[in-house]
């Protein structure tokens, strides 16, 4: 416990050896932990490399109290159960978008191969924005955030978000613009 509170101090001290020792010390224990709560391991991966990432980018600010063994476990199950509500808050969306499109036209073989097609161009659109527009929309219309929960997490102010989220939604109803049926997504909250 002792040696994770020196280390600590120490990353707060830009040593990033001292981070490279932590994150060998848990990376491997904290992915088995977040996926015994989702069931998937390669999100698991990413969701303690985002951790890591956190702690390593905010360091300065990070308040850990007696362990950073405990901070980590606590934050991984956390995370873990942010990402189970963001699967639920998806899976919702997901059905709702079809039941919308099956009230207007029943759902078809072809309406499925469309919503999967809108699904496909909208991650490849996502991923040619700017990293923290990306991540605003994600939070935003992904994770169910609130502009005003986004911006201290990104350290961005809620204007700033606000820009943000108004760029992205031009930018994907101009590229997604064919895919009328389903504009609803696309339009501010």
């Amino acid at each position: 416990m002792l040696d994770d509170l020196f280390l600590i101090k120490r990353i707060k001290n830009d040593d990033i050896e001292a981070f490279e020792k932590l994150f060998r010390l848990y990376y491997a224990p904290l992915c088995r932990y977040a996926d015994s709560f989702i069931n998937d391991m390669p999100s698991a991966e990413e969701l303690v490399q985002d951790l890591f990432y956190y702690v390593w980018k905010e360091r300065e600010q990070v308040s850990i109290g007696i362990s950073a063994k405990a901070y980590l476990y606590r934050a991984t199950r956390n995370r873990a159960f942010h990402y189970l509500h963001h699967q639920q808050i998806t899976e919702n969306y997901r059905d709702a978008l079809l039941a919308v499109a099956s009230e207007t036209d029943p759902v078809t073989p072809e309406s499925e191969l469309e919503y999967k097609e809108l699904e496909q161009q909208l991650f490849e659109a996502l991923q040619r924005l700017p990293e923290r527009q990306r991540r605003v929309f994600c939070m935003n219309r992904f994770d169910g955030k609130t502009y005003n929960e986004i911006a201290p997490e990104l350290s961005i102010s809620v204007k700033t978000v606000e820009a943000d989220m108004t760029k992205v939604l031009t930018i994907l109803r101009k590229e997604l613009k064919h895919f009328s049926n389903h504009n609803a997504y696309f339009n501010p909250t």
